[in-house]
């Protein structure tokens, strides 16, 4: 629902709409821990008619008070209705603790299952959903309304509890004069309607916010972050960050507390409604009772019952509205773990051959990227066979990077074909095509964590022995960087937590490269990893790279052609087409676009 439509639609018929997100949200409060929720609700039950007891206990003791000091002889079993009364106040005390134990409890698992479900369904999803801002405001909604919806489902579990109490003071009250439960009804109802209203004003106003909400966390970010620190300190751009995060808070609270002012004014105007509902039926069995109506204990017991039921039925409606309203911030949730990414696995998904035969083919592949007419690759060929090493050219948005996604399938082509051994490869499962593929992109992760997990993680569903995380270390020289930290390969990398270390880009690098030697796949990608190195470290690791593929099949985008030439032959593109390929010496007598790049980069050498 886009900005016009929450402002346009009704808030009741988008209030009961949003009621549809009520079972599926159960369901997962009950996947979240079935006996916790079993027990709390037999805990709700108890605690919700513990009250109706004490009340009428309350007016059996008043009654044979009232009689015995009209003279009469209290019965023989008074001082044990007393001793009832604080039985039942004390288990009354120890049920709420219980319940709010079994609260706690529930909170604990709900908020880790739903996190854990939101983490899930975001890796699921496929990467051009990731490119679209659309969809992170959603996943921003979702994985705020995994945490914050926590009040929602303490809301449902009083809600069961007051509805029960309601009902068991409504049924006194009833049987008393069913016009005490209309004035009680009448009265709520009004104020039940404006706290509707506004829920909804509130939902169309954070909806609203989100994206102002997204920008002035991005500015929070960038202005207080390690990375930014630099250019926020030589630009001066401080200033102009907090000036731009200051409009948008500014503009917020101007929202904010316009709705809330005129909430207050409402509400306590409706407020007074319910006032005086209460009143007219306290009033109503006062006059009852001076009428001869009810005696003392019965007195007693109805204004109790009209307390508790009144309260109670507000608290209803209250709660409820709430819930209501909680239930159209689920919206977003729902709608994302509903989302299903275009890219995944057939049902009878084939695995990939244990030696490939006859490599990786792209048959006149055009590629698209979502949402927009620009097209990045167009009726693009070509083969790279076993044992082939092939490096790819041509200046940024050419496709270069395009044609990694794609030949590990986090992209679909928009047409033409992608055949490894001659078979689709969308009819190979994708888990399988990924663990037979090792690849480095130029922003890859530094996870701050310690440099033996940084390793691992290029494998992570085994178990790897020390030998090979120290092999996958010295393949891409990365054990000369993990020689000199304190802990070894137990040293936490970066400063986010205590005790980390802070590497170089280039070290960072050598660090990434080992993940994918730990692989061993059958197929080696590296997209620009060297950006951070100088000339000479550059060289050295792909002199080892070249090493270590030999007779494996590697893909390698490189700017440095120092590097390039390395390669078994060399695909130049432009303008998402291949324009000329061939090796290095064949490609320099050809005098083309790659001699032409080469010399104007080795030029820059002289």
């Amino acid at each position: 629902m886009n900005e016009s439509q929450a402002k346009q639609q009704s808030p009741w018929s988008e209030r009961l709409r949003a009621l549809r997100n009520m079972p599926p949200v159960l369901g997962i409060l009950w996947d979240s821990g079935r006996a916790v929720v079993t027990w709390g609700l037999i805990l709700r039950v108890l605690v919700a008619v513990a009250p109706f007891g004490i009340a009428k206990v309350a007016q059996y003791i008043i009654t044979d008070i009232a009689a015995h000091l009209r003279g009469q002889p209290l019965p023989a079993n008074f001082w044990q209705i007393v001793g009832a009364e604080v039985v039942l106040n004390v288990a009354l005390g120890l049920l709420t603790r219980a319940v709010d134990y079994s609260d706690s409890l529930l909170a604990n698992r709900y908020t880790q299952h739903v996190s854990v479900r939101v983490m899930e369904q975001a890796a699921r999803l496929d990467l051009t959903t990731y490119e679209n801002p659309v969809f992170y405001d959603r996943l921003e909604r979702a994985r705020v309304q995994a945490t914050d919806r926590l009040a929602m489902i303490q809301q449902m579990g009083r809600l069961f509890q007051q509805v029960i109490t309601t009902l068991v003071f409504s049924v006194a009250l009833v049987m008393a004069s069913p016009w005490l439960v209309l004035l009680l009804a009448l009265g709520v109802l009004p104020s039940f309607l404006g706290e509707t209203h506004y829920a909804f004003l509130g939902y169309a106003k954070n909806f609203r916010q989100t994206p102002a909400k997204r920008q002035m966390d991005y500015l929070r970010q960038v202005a207080g972050s390690r990375e930014g620190a630099k250019e926020v300190k030589l630009f001066g751009l401080n200033k102009f960050f907090t000036d731009r995060f200051q409009a948008l808070a500014d503009q917020i609270y101007v929202e904010d507390t316009a709705l809330s002012r005129s909430k207050l004014i409402v509400g306590g105007l409706l407020g007074i409604v319910g006032t005086l509902g209460y009143y007219g039926a306290y009033v109503y069995v006062i006059w009852k009772t001076i009428g001869g109506n009810y005696d003392i204990g019965q007195f007693t017991f109805l204004t109790a019952a009209i307390q508790q039921a009144s309260s109670n039925l507000q608290q209803v409606f209250s709660t409820a509205s709430g819930i209501a309203d909680q239930a159209l911030f689920l919206t977003d949730l729902l709608a994302f773990f509903e989302m299903e990414p275009t890219v995944m696995s057939k049902p009878d998904g084939k695995l990939l051959p244990d030696v490939i035969k006859r490599g990786f083919e792209f048959r006149n592949v055009t590629f698209t990227y979502p949402g927009t007419n620009r097209t990045v690759l167009k009726d693009f060929t070509l083969h790279l066979k076993p044992g082939e090493r092939i490096a790819l050219i041509g200046e940024n948005g050419q496709g270069k990077t395009t044609i990694v996604k794609l030949i590990t399938r986090l992209y679909d082509p928009t047409e033409g074909q992608i055949l490894l051994d001659g078979v689709d490869l969308r009819d190979y499962k994708i888990e399988d095509l990924h663990r037979h593929i090792g690849v480095i992109f130029q922003d890859f992760m530094r996870f701050e964590m310690t440099a033996r997990e940084n390793i691992a993680v290029g494998r992570i569903e085994i178990p790897h022995k020390q030998e090979e995380i120290e092999d996958a270390a010295h393949k891409s020289l990365a054990d000369t960087v993990v020689a000199k930290l304190g802990n070894g390969y137990d040293q936490i990398l970066g400063r986010r937590f205590e005790g980390g270390v802070e590497l170089s880009g280039g070290e960072w690098q050598k660090i990434a490269l080992a993940r994918a030697y730990l692989r061993d796949a059958q197929l080696l990608i590296l997209d620009e990893p060297t950006a951070a190195l100088d000339a000479r470290s550059e060289l050295e690791v792909f002199e080892r790279f070249a090493e270590l593929t030999q007779g494996k099949m590697a893909l390698l985008i490189s700017h440095r052609f120092s590097t390039v030439r390395m390669a078994d032959r060399i695909v130049v593109l432009s303008g998402g087409r291949l324009i000329e390929e061939g090796d290095h010496r064949h490609l320099m007598e050809k005098g083309g676009v790659y001699a032409g790049m080469f010399e104007m980069q080795a030029a820059s050498y002289r």
